[in-house]
């Protein structure tokens, strides 16, 4: 029972690695599938190998629904406001008598503590979490330009489940686990609180930061595009400036370590930039790539489509838009004995399964028409 993106990202995780995902949703449907704008990616991308029941869940029948559900499932996850499961008599307390065993999910704003019973969105967490502050320019905050805090929820609550039922496999019972928002941008906080610690000086932000490197920055090309290259130790810079001719540099053995360097960016950064302009982003492209060196054009999410690494690899699945159409998306990003995870179920419509799940209940067919003729349950 989740909506948004940091519950469907849990439950999309889990799917994607083969497990069986019932969605619940409401009988008009998620209201996720209707956002606009900076949200209309949200359902299509975090709803895949899923099936779909739509139903009123404030109804007696309908929570006997849910209650025959968990007797047979190993997981539930839910990302409602605190205190919403228990109205409807959800709660893992309830559940677990339903089903000992039963591992239940709620990905949450916060954990348990004085802010555990405030309204968190992604935004809000990467805001009080320190992640805005070292994102934008100084005095102006700046979220990530992704939902980057609930997608790393979903990730924490997969981690958790996966580690709950292990658990489970000795102890024979379930267990509550949380991710929260607001403990993700904390955990990604570390290593900026850990140089605050080490050096005694907290960090700036990123976009003004010192770099660790002499060359680490991002370049123009002649045909006014943009590249990122890094250069990070000793071998590199040999490596580098034997590549693009600066047999100067090379020479010169006050640049022979990094720290030398970095105290001379002044003088290298201005010469690199004057080269870089010489060459196409393209041109220039091949010769890093012919170096083993750290590079990166600067991409745009649309040019991921013709990404030609992620079509070749598998990197990108094809995705049917319930509404009509289909699409490419990401896989999720890990290899298992070589293999890539892919669609065995289409983003479903609404209520799309509904029949087929309380088939599976065990309802028998006027059962079933009786629960559609009561408006209880729907299939879109």
């Amino acid at each position: 029972m989740t909506h948004m993106v940091m519950g469907p990202a849990v439950g999309a995780i889990l799917g994607d690695l083969g497990a069986e995902v019932i969605k619940i949703e409401p009988i008009s449907g998620d209201k996720t599938r209707a956002l606009k704008k900076s949200g209309s990616g949200y359902f299509l991308t975090y709803n895949r190998n899923k099936r779909s029941l739509a139903m009123d869940v404030k109804k007696e029948e309908g929570k006997k629904i849910i209650q025959a559900l968990i007797r047979k499932s190993d997981v539930f996850i839910e990302n409602f406001r605190p205190g919403a499961m228990d109205k409807l008599g959800f709660s893992y307390e309830s559940f677990s008598k339903l089903n000992p065993e039963i591992i239940y999910c709620s990905a949450k704003g916060f954990l348990s503590g004085p802010y555990e019973n405030r309204t968190a969105l992604d935004e809000v967490a990467q805001m009080m979490g320190g992640l805005a502050y070292m994102t934008g320019p100084p005095g102006r905050p700046l979220r990530a330009g992704s939902s980057v805090i609930d997608i790393m929820g979903g990730m924490f609550g997969a981690i958790a489940i996966l580690a709950a039922l292990q658990e489970r496999q000795s102890t024979k019972k379930g267990q509550k686990v949380t991710s929260a928002l607001y403990e993700n941008v904390v955990y990604l906080m570390g290593q900026h609180m850990a140089q605050t610690a080490t050096t005694g000086s907290a960090p700036p932000p990123m976009s003004v930061r010192v770099a660790a490197w002499a060359v680490y920055d991002i370049f123009e090309t002649k045909d006014e595009e943009q590249v990122f290259i890094g250069v990070v130790s000793d071998t590199q810079w040999k490596l580098f400036c034997e590549s693009f001719g600066l047999d100067d540099y090379i020479n010169d053995k006050s640049l022979d370590l990094n720290k030398s360097r970095v105290d001379q960016r002044d003088v290298i950064i201005p010469r690199l930039q004057k080269l870089f302009k010489t060459f196409t982003k393209s041109d220039l492209m091949k010769k890093l790539d012919k170096t083993g060196l750290p590079f990166a054009p600067i991409s745009k999410p649309e040019d991921l489509f013709d990404d030609p690494h992620l079509n070749e690899s598998g990197g990108l699945l094809d995705i049917k838009i319930p509404s009509g159409g289909k699409t490419k998306l990401p896989a999720m990003p890990i290899n298992m004995d070589d293999r890539r995870f892919d669609v065995h179920t289409p983003v479903p419509s609404v209520g799309e399964h509904t029949h087929k799940i309380l088939e599976e209940i065990g309802l028998n067919e006027k059962e079933i028409k009786d629960l559609f003729d009561q408006e209880v349950v729907s299939n879109g």
